[in-house]
């Protein structure tokens, strides 16, 4: 289970004041391409799962994941993740050629709950579907207690989003810490309503 605070921004000047107040404890940006997949008749998504390969910056690396049933409420995101690394030129194959995520099952936990579970894959009409995505720029810093911020600028075909996460064993300590701190930095926010995913389906940047 992914637990984490997901705190959005209202624009990119709330982004920049909070880059700039953050800069002394940067770590590292990641550059991110995020491609979705479903079933034809949209089978992951009925049942709140969503499944992406993430490329980072000139296919240096690729991870695909399957995330199912996502709560979000009062700025606390919780979610069950799988993660597993793949060659990036496959991942880039899998783009092109959906069927061919299905043909993994040998070398991917992901690919084999997928099928077992949404019995995808396997005959043709009904293999899975690319849905296409959405870029995202994340800025990673080493935050205090040991935590790790994520300052992320998510670009939708329509319109762009500005979020702060952080992943958590304790989500409501961390919020308020959060809170806090973008309080005293003068940084706006409110508790973000839709994970990105969602706000893609949607097609709108939702409140």
């Amino acid at each position: 289970m992914e637990v984490e605070v997901k705190l959005r921004l209202p624009d990119a000047a709330a982004h920049q004041l909070l880059s700039d107040a953050l800069t002394s404890s940067h770590r590292c940006t990641h550059l991110q391409e995020n491609i979705f997949f479903d079933g034809p008749s949209g089978e992951l998504s009925a049942a709140f799962a969503a499944l992406r390969l993430r490329f980072y910056g000139s296919d240096s690396r690729c991870v695909l994941s399957l995330k199912c049933r996502p709560v979000l409420s009062a700025g606390i995101s919780r979610v069950e993740e799988i993660e597993e690394d793949i060659d990036p030129s496959i991942g880039r194959a899998c783009v092109a050629e959906p069927w061919r995520l299905t043909a993994l099952t040998s070398s991917s936990n992901i690919m084999k709950k997928v099928i077992e579970e949404f019995r995808l894959g396997g005959e043709e009409n009904n293999s899975l579907t690319c849905l296409g995505g959405f870029k995202n720029v994340r800025a990673v810093y080493d935050w205090k207690e040991g935590l790790v911020l994520e300052l992320d600028e998510t670009s939708f075909s329509f319109g762009t989003v500005y979020e702060v996460e952080c992943e958590t064993t304790d989500p409501e300590r961390t919020k308020e810490l959060l809170e806090g701190f973008l309080k005293e930095v003068g940084v706006p926010y409110v508790y973000s309503q839709s994970n990105k995913f969602g706000l893609f389906r949607a097609g709108k940047l939702l409140p």
